[in-house]
């Protein structure tokens, strides 16, 4: 009997939580609102918008790989062409229809899954254009937000993300962590296949 008293209150307990789940609540589109600032809004935006923090990731990834100085240079160069490009965007008002997230997906994705070895003049430019890529993308969708402050806050974001991340897959010595490293590139690119794939299938 008390058994069976106890799983009803806790299955009415479930439908009152789940009931809570589902009430409608305020939804921001695509932007987010910290409430600490716009700095902290650009900070918050860029950790919580895949298609931006997957290709940062990837890019710090690809650096370590490399080794320390194109490490370096990733730190400096990626956030600072994020910026620039990002201060572009702001002036923009026309969002490019061309999958150019997916493109950046895919190119270093594949550049880390073959441990693909670039002269440096090559790497730093790839860093950049990644960077001024995606800074263009983040500047027109915090055109009408936190503006140039969020960019500041998404490079300084960034500046610690390639950092960390960097520095980590530098220190690794057995082989087989390359290979995990590399295998985590695949699945960048493969993402940035399917996301190619989505854009074409819907323009059909």
């Amino acid at each position: 009997m008390r058994r069976t008293l106890f799983n009803n209150m806790l299955f009415l307990l479930g439908v009152i939580v789940s009931a809570a789940l589902l009430l409608p609540a305020k939804a921001a589109a695509h932007l987010v609102t910290t409430g600490m600032g716009p700095v902290y809004d650009g900070i918050g935006h860029l950790l919580l918008t895949p298609e931006d923090l997957v290709p940062a990731i990837a890019m710090a990834l690809y650096a370590g790989l490399r080794g320390r100085a194109p490490g370096r240079q990733a730190l400096f160069y990626f956030p600072l062409a994020w910026l620039l490009g990002g201060f572009i965007g702001l002036g923009a008002e026309i969002m490019p229809s061309f999958p150019l997230t997916a493109i950046s997906f895919l190119l270093v994705g594949i550049l880390i899954a073959a441990d693909l070895r670039l002269p440096a003049h090559v790497f730093a430019g790839l860093a950049a254009a990644v960077g001024i890529m995606h800074g263009f993308l983040n500047g027109i969708a915090l055109k009408t937000g936190p503006g140039g402050l969020g960019l500041l806050g998404i490079m300084a974001a960034l500046f610690v993300i390639v950092a960390i991340i960097s520095a980590c897959i530098v220190s690794l010595k057995p082989p087989w962590t390359r290979i995990v490293v590399r295998v985590a590139g695949s699945w960048v690119a493969a993402m940035g296949l399917l996301m190619i794939g989505w854009f074409f299938r819907g323009q059909g």
